[in-house]
């Protein structure tokens, strides 16, 4: 069969399941979603993917209203697009939550990486990090393996529970310090349900994962203050 120009560009398109911008962008790539999902969650899935924040964005919706849906939508439209190159870093008890729900909602595939599944991998000549799946980490493994991470452009790199990272800016913090350092530079897309409990210093702190320069220096930030309700 005689393929034209014009079809071999239509099928390419149409294989990358891409559309220009809004709701269309997301039609094709959640075909195969087993989920039945709120308007909230879209609305919040499109700014994720439309913010002019290049860096990423904080999804601070409270507990219960679908943070890892609208985070799984915004991974199932990279895969679709055939951007490969995904990571989630969350709490060590989250990871086969976080497997089980990327891969049965969104038929994503998923692997959980830790130290041993690294180093079978490796023993089989297999590169642990070039996986065709999204890849999901704990905390203190991402920082174990900050080095390796860094040497890889991702794509997306998705954080669950962020508050626990919001003394990342500081030095003494060695977990969030690692993995600040391993995905500078990469887009990321933070979910929390609190990301400011009593100072507005948490909220910078969760700022500094995806932009350190987003709220200035530290001395600008109000650190005495509290936050009332």
């Amino acid at each position: 069969m005689m393929v034209t120009a014009y079809q071999a560009k239509y099928f390419a398109h149409d294989l990358t399941r891409r559309a220009a911008l809004g709701l269309d962008r997301l039609t094709m790539s959640l075909f195969d979603a087993a989920v039945d999902l709120n308007p909230h969650q879209i609305e919040a899935a499109l700014f994720a993917l439309e913010s002019p924040l290049s860096q990423g964005v904080l999804l601070a919706d409270e507990v219960g209203l679908g943070k890892t849906i609208e985070a799984g939508i915004v991974l199932c439209q990279f895969w679709a697009e055939r951007k490969r190159r995904l990571l989630v870093i969350c709490p060590a008890s989250l990871r086969k939550q976080w497997a089980l729900e990327l891969s049965e909602k969104f038929n994503l595939p998923t692997k959980v990486l830790d130290s041993r599944s690294f180093k079978d991998d490796v023993g089989r000549g297999v590169a642990p990090l070039n996986e065709k799946a999204v890849l999901i980490v704990s905390y203190n493994y991402a920082n174990a393996i900050r080095e390796e991470l860094r040497a890889i452009s991702w794509d997306l790199v998705v954080v669950d529970e962020a508050h626990k990272l919001r003394n990342a800016y500081r030095p003494s913090n060695k977990v969030g310090q690692g993995i600040r350092w391993a995905t500078d530079g990469s887009r990321k897309l933070l979910l929390t349900a609190t990301p400011l409990q009593n100072s507005l210093v948490e909220l910078y702190g969760l700022s500094t994962l995806i932009d350190e320069h987003i709220f200035g220096e530290i001395n600008a930030m109000n650190s005495g203050g509290k936050v009332y309700h």
